[in-house]
This record gives C-alpha cells, sequence and structure tokens, in this order.
C-alpha cells in the first residue's frame, strides 16, 4: 500500500468513527441534560470537522510541483490545522460561557443512569484506536495534518475522563460536578490548540526542525570531495524537507566530478530524511595541499588556455617556471604573443612579481589526420625495428604494434612491458629513446605513441 493510500484510507476510516460517536455523545448528552457530555459531543464535531478536512487535504497535499506551485502542495497540510485550531479556540470559548453561567445560576445537574458511561467507555476505545493509527500513519508519512488528527483524539480521551468525573461528582450530589467537567473540557481543547497553533506556525514561517541543520549539514560533509559547508538553509513543505547549501569544493576538480559530488550530496541527505530536495550550489576554493602546478593550470584552465609541460623549479629566493602555451597554428605572432603576457602576468598575480615565467608558444595539435592501416610488411618491419631498438634494455615485450598511413605521415602505436618498480619518468626515458631511434630509421613516421605496462600477472 503506498503512503498516499494509507494517508487518505486511516482519514477516511476516522470520518466515520468521528461522526458516529459525535451523534451518540450528543444525543445522550441532551437527554440527560449532561453539559460535560454535549461539550464532548461538540468537540468530536469539530473532529468530525477537521477529520473531513484532513481527507480532503491529504489528498492534494502530495501532488507534485507545478507551474503555480514550486514547492508542491505539502503547506495546505499546516494551513488546514491552523484553520482547525481557530475552530478548536471558538468552541473552547463557547464552553466556557456556558459552563460559567450554569454556575452562576445553579443548574440542576443531569440525570445520571448507565447509558452516558458506556457511550464514553466506547469513545475511549475507539479514540485511543483511532489516535494509535493516525499517529503511526503520520510518523511514516511525515504528514502534519494527521499528527493534528492524532492529537485531537488523544485529547478526546482525556475529554472523556473529564465527562465521567463530572458525572460520578453530580451523582453523589455534587451539582456543579457537570459544569465543572464542561469547563476543565474547555480548557484542555484550549491547550489542544495552543499546542497544535504553535507547531503550525512554526512550519508555516518555514522554521527549520529542531537537529534537522545539524544532520543535514553532517550529512552533505561526509560526501568525499565536500570541503566545508558555507551556508544551508532548510526549511519543511510537507513531508518533503527543502534544503539549500552552498559548499566548498577543490577548484581542481573538473566540472564532471563536481557533478558526481552533488549526486552524491542528494543521496546523502535523502538517507538522512527520507524525502528531501537538496540545492546544492559548488564553490571552488584553493585547498592547502594544492602544488604549484595545481595552481598553474587552474590559472590556465579559468583563461581557457591549453597548456603542457609545465615544470617548476623553486630556487630559494624565487620561483621559475616553463609552460608550453598551444595555441591555433594560424595565429598571428602578435596575437598569441598577447595571449603569453596576459598568462604570465596571472602567474605573477597568483606568486608575486618576482617569479620568473617562460611560456614556450607551439601550435595547437591538430586531431589526428584521416588515414588507412599500413600494409603487413611495413607493419613487420616497424615492429621488428622496436624490438632491436629494445633490446638488452629495461624495456621489453614490444607488441600490439599498428601503423597507419595518413597525409602528414605514418602515425605508429605500440604497448611494450617494463619493471613494475620504474618510475615514470625512467620508463618515458627509456620509451622516448626508442621513439627518437625509430624515427630516425623511418623518416617518414611522424608520430609515435606509446603504452607502457607491467609485466602480466
Amino acid at each position: 500500500m503506498s503512503a498516499q493510500h494509507n494517508k487518505t484510507s486511516v482519514a477516511a476510516i476516522s470520518i466515520f468513527a468521528s461522526g458516529g460517536m459525535a451523534a451518540a455523545k450528543f444525543a445522550v448528552g441532551i437527554a440527560i441534560g449532561s453539559l460535560a457530555l454535549i461539550s464532548e459531543a461538540l468537540h468530536s464535531s469539530i473532529d468530525l470537522v477537521a477529520t473531513i478536512i484532513t481527507w480532503a487535504v491529504v489528498r492534494v497535499s502530495d501532488k507534485p510541483a507545478d507551474e503555480e506551485h514550486h514547492y508542491g502542495h505539502g503547506k495546505l497540510e499546516s494551513i488546514s490545522a491552523l484553520g482547525v485550531t481557530a475552530l478548536l479556540y471558538v468552541l473552547a470559548g463557547g464552553i466556557l460561557v456556558e459552563s460559567y453561567s450554569r454556575l452562576r445560576e445553579g443548574t440542576p445537574p443531569p440525570t445520571i443512569s448507565a447509558v452516558p458511561f458506556v457511550v464514553l467507555v466506547i469513545d475511549i476505545v475507539v479514540n485511543l484506536w483511532r489516535a494509535r493509527a493516525l499517529h503511526r500513519a503520520a510518523r511514516e508519512t511525515r504528514s502534519q495534518a494527521l499528527a493534528a488528527d492524532a492529537l485531537h483524539f488523544a485529547s478526546d480521551v482525556l475529554g472523556s475522563f473529564a465527562v465521567i468525573i463530572g458525572l460520578i461528582l453530580a451523582a453523589l450530589g455534587f451539582w456543579w460536578g457537570d459544569a465543572a467537567a464542561a469547563a476543565a473540557v474547555a480548557v484542555m481543547i484550549a491547550l489542544l490548540g495552543l499546542r497544535m497553533a504553535g507547531s503550525t506556525v512554526q512550519t508555516l514561517v518555514d522554521r527549520a526542525p529542531e537537529g534537522a541543520q545539524e544532520k543535514a549539514t553532517a550529512a552533505i560533509l561526509g560526501v568525499p570531495g565536500v570541503i566545508d559547508v558555507e551556508r544551508l538553509r532548510l526549511r519543511m513543505v510537507g513531508a518533503t524537507t527543502f534544503i539549500d547549501t552552498i559548499a566548498k569544493v577543490p577548484r581542481t576538480y573538473p566540472i564532471d566530478r563536481v557533478e558526481e559530488i552533488k549526486r552524491k550530496a542528494q543521496a546523502a541527505v535523502d538517507k538522512a530524511f527520507g524525502d528531501a530536495d537538496l540545492t546544492f550550489t559548488a564553490v571552488p576554493v584553493a585547498r592547502d595541499n594544492e602544488t604549484v602546478r595545481d595552481r598553474i593550470m587552474v590559472i590556465a584552465h579559468n583563461s581557457g588556455l591549453a597548456v603542457h609541460h609545465v615544470t617548476v623549479h623553486d630556487l630559494g629566493a624565487k620561483l621559475m617556471v616553463g609552460i608550453d602555451l598551444e595555441v591555433d597554428a594560424g595565429m598571428q605572432l602578435d596575437a598569441a604573443h598577447d595571449i603569453a603576457n596576459t598568462l604570465e602576468r596571472s602567474i605573477q598575480e597568483e606568486f608575486g612579481a618576482d617569479v620568473e615565467v617562460d611560456v614556450h608558444i607551439e601550435p595547437l595539435e591538430p586531431e589526428l589526420p584521416f588515414g588507412v592501416d599500413a600494409v603487413p610488411d611495413r607493419v613487420r618491419a616497424i615492429a621488428s625495428a622496436l624490438t632491436e631498438y629494445a633490446a638488452g634494455g629495461e624495456i621489453y615485450d614490444i607488441h600490439n604494434v599498428r601503423v597507419r598511413n595518413t597525409d602528414a605521415g605514418e602515425i605508429v602505436n605500440f604497448h611494450c612491458r617494463a619493471t613494475p618498480s620504474m618510475s615514470v619518468i625512467k620508463v618515458h626515458e627509456h620509451v622516448d629513446a626508442i621513439e627518437r631511434a625509430l624515427r630516425r630509421a623511418f623518416p617518414s613516421v611522424k608520430r609515435v605513441i606509446s603504452h607502457a605496462e607491467p609485466p602480466r600477472a
């Protein structure tokens, strides 16, 4: 059974129970002349009205957001609860006025029989069952309207006990017992209304539930990649917790990784709150462990520049930075030089004016031209040469050799193996030597792309 169906079913059952008990208490109250029992019947009548409103509201409150209600329809439950609270106060005022009038005038006590006690005991049992069922449904669906209804029926139990006490006092000869019991019912109704009004108003003014902000902050901070939560705002709309947060993430992260952080943050608050709607604004910040190279790559990325082969030398008194900057091959030199100067100034602003920056301008490598596979004899010849150049060195097992003929020249791809303990720079030096030897032996080779891997397990 869905949560929505459960809410409407419990509310619908409660309508029939409210109507039946209100009618029974009212009829018996009129028959014996008990103001306390009539007051409790009127209280149950208000409950009936409240339950009908609740039944109607919960059928609408779970509707999804639309063009006019961007946060859904959950606030209808709070508005309905506030309306029921107003009815309770009107009822409590009326009962207090009538109780005072009877006490002042000395109205005769009601006629006592077993019937009102039987009706009240049945009413207590029914209300206990309804309060429990509504409270369970409200907890499962986080419905404020059902929670308000559950509180009504729990208070009805106290009201019924007050009426029983008043009737017992009247039976013992205390003529004022019934009117006093009616006044007690009115006070209970007023206290109930006060409690409901406080909770409902807090929801309507978007007060965050107790401890919710700390729980949401902890959930988001638990997501890998989130450095800190700068701001978090939270409010309830029906059963949905809406969370708006600004979180700090490393500025070196690419966009797709930041998006992954957002998805994980949504999953984290869903787990914490059950039903959450998260607005996550990522603010890129520098981390304490950023290297100089990281910071330079961020500067280039933010400027939309393609750079590689970034070298940094710390001479103690100052830094020396070397960068390869790729620009459009057809760009005029003065325009390219302006771009390089701008990059140099940006780096000096980051590290200080005394940093020495050398930018090497080179043409942006185009996409690899279209080509066709070389004939098998040519592939074998190049593969044999690669094996020969690698012989006796720390690079071995030349395999998966591919050769492509393009308008720009031959493109050679190959795989090789190296000792797992070798450093990356050492592997690169050995493979680079093999590539240079191949280009010397085969001048038509335009580019060599190698892939080094550890031995097979």
